[in-house]
Order: C-alpha cells, then sequence, then structure tokens
C-alpha cells in the first residue's frame, strides 16, 4: 500500500485561516476529500494521514468526520492543548477514535525558539504513549537545538519530523541544518516525512537538483527505516502539483531497492502510525 503520511483539508476562513498571505491565493479555497481523491489515484497512492492545520479541537472532530466518510483516510493527526492541566482528560476522550493516531502543535510559529522544552509542554507530551498516540514534530532550523533536547526527555515517545524541519532549500543554505539533523537522526523513536521540500523552495524557479542534497542528508542519517512520503497537499500547490510532488521524490530515490521503495512509500507509514510499538 502507498501512502500519503501528510496533507491537509480545510473550508477556507480568512478570518482563522490568516497565514494565508496574499501570495497564497492559490490555496485560499475550500480543499476536500473529493478534491483529493483524484489525484491520489493517478498518482497510485492508496490512502493518506490527515494531518491538522488548525489548532482546535474542532479542527480534530472535523478531520476524524470526513476520515469516517471516505474509507481512503486511514489516519488522522489532530490537535489538543497539550499544555492544558487536562490534557488527560481529552485524550482519555479522543482515545476513543480508531482513527486519530496522533497530534501536533504548530511549533514553528511559537515565539520562543525552547517553546518545545516548556514544562507545561512536556507533561502533556508525557501522557501520549499511554495512549498510544504518536506526535509530529514540526520546526524551524532555529528550533532544532531545543528540539535535540526535547527528543532526549521522551525516548519511548514515537515522533515524526514534519518537512524535513524545513531547511533552506531556497537558498540552498545548509550548515545550519545539517548538525542538528544528524543529532535529532540519532533518536531512534524519530522518524521524518519527507515532505513539504517543493514550498521551501522557489516556488517558480525549482530543479530537481535543489532537493538532492537535502534527501541525501535524510536518507544518510535516517536509513530507509524510518523516512516516508508525503506530499503536503493542497500547501504544495503554490509550488507544483501533486504529481511533480511524487514524480520529484521517486526521481530522487529511484537508486533505492525496491524493499526501501515500499518502505519509504507506504510502509513506514504504516508501521509508525499503525503499530504502538516502537
Amino acid at each position: 500500500m502507498r501512502i500519503d503520511s501528510h496533507q491537509h483539508f480545510w473550508k477556507y476562513d480568512p478570518l482563522r485561516d490568516g497565514w494565508m498571505d496574499d501570495g497564497m491565493q492559490r490555496i485560499r479555497r475550500d480543499f476536500l476529500p473529493v478534491d483529493l481523491h483524484p489525484l491520489l489515484k493517478t498518482c497510485e497512492i492508496d490512502a493518506c494521514i490527515a494531518v491538522q492545520a488548525g489548532q482546535t479541537e474542532n479542527e480534530t472532530q472535523f478531520l476524524l468526520s470526513l476520515s469516517e466518510q471516505y474509507d481512503f483516510i486511514k489516519g488522522v493527526v489532530g490537535w489538543i492543548d497539550l499544555r492544558d492541566e487536562g490534557v488527560e482528560e481529552r485524550l482519555q476522550y479522543f482515545s476513543r477514535f480508531k482513527k486519530l493516531r496522533g497530534f501536533r502543535h504548530i511549533v514553528q510559529d511559537e515565539a520562543e525558539d525552547d517553546f518545545l522544552l516548556r514544562e507545561d509542554f512536556c507533561r502533556g507530551i508525557s501522557c501520549l504513549s499511554k495512549y498510544g498516540f504518536t506526535y509530529d514534530l514540526l520546526i524551524y532550523p532555529k528550533q532544532m537545538p531545543a528540539a535535540v533536547k526535547f527528543l532526549a526527555k521522551f525516548p519511548d515517545q514515537k515522533f515524526v519530523l514534519d518537512h524535513l524541519a524545513k531547511p533552506e532549500i531556497k537558498n540552498q543554505h545548509f550548515s545550519n541544518w545539517v548538525p542538528y539533523i544528524e543529532a535529532l537522526a540519532k533518536n531512534k523513536n524519530l522518524y521524518c516525512k519527507l515532505s513539504g521540500m517543493l514550498t521551501e523552495a522557489d516556488w517558480h524557479n525549482w530543479k530537481l537538483q535543489d532537493f538532492s542534497f537535502c534527501v541525501s542528508a535524510i536518507l544518510r542519517n535516517f536509513g530507509t527505516d524510518r523516512v516516508m512520503f508525503g506530499s503536503d497537499w493542497p500547501v504544495c500547490l503554490l509550488a507544483g502539483s501533486y504529481r511533480q510532488v511524487v514524480t520529484t521524490l521517486e526521481e530522487l530515490t529511484v537508486h533505492l531497492s525496491v524493499p526501501d521503495k515500499e518502505k519509504l512509500w507506504g510502509g513506514n507509514c504504516e508501521r509508525f502510525y499503525f503499530n504502538n510499538a516502537l
């Protein structure tokens, strides 16, 4: 089974979705399962994981309701306030939803570079493994030093790094990214999504070679057992089509063996989100 480990659905709301600035007109509209399904079929992708884009429990319920209507949505990564003192009560409530596989907080938008190390946030993270929930780590390179310390606190929690921690692909500046990727990858409970690369490049003038250094670095450090394909659709549409996202990664990993390709394109995603054991 080929699985897209990272995509989003939303009904566009200009007040809630203020992060979509004037340069993002292309994605300022509704994107729902009926829009994605034909793209998956065309690219021979069998299923997907729907990831939160808004930081409310309503967003989590919205994604869960879609997953109940569409079988190809195999899992949901939602949001709850992990800083809340009543977080365990919310985890107990959400544990009844079979397709809810984990949670994410948009840490990249937090003002503090060391947000991950907040005591209240770490308290919430410490509760996730009890309920079999994963955590998606969304950060910028400037937050990677804190992420190294953060992961060391939770060796039994399953994490996945979204979008390679958003390296500066457009400027091809990786000196502040490489050493922390090496440090993060030493945590065997951390996976990495090969996702979100096109939107970190020059949206209008990117080329295949722009991504080769980062993909090679991820494969070298994480190996082929802890990486997974993700489209970041519909955000990816700012820089390319769904098919371009797929073919870009296919070309950059053409050298991998068939078993390793099967892991990257679905096997690792399935193991991460649906096998509770590390």
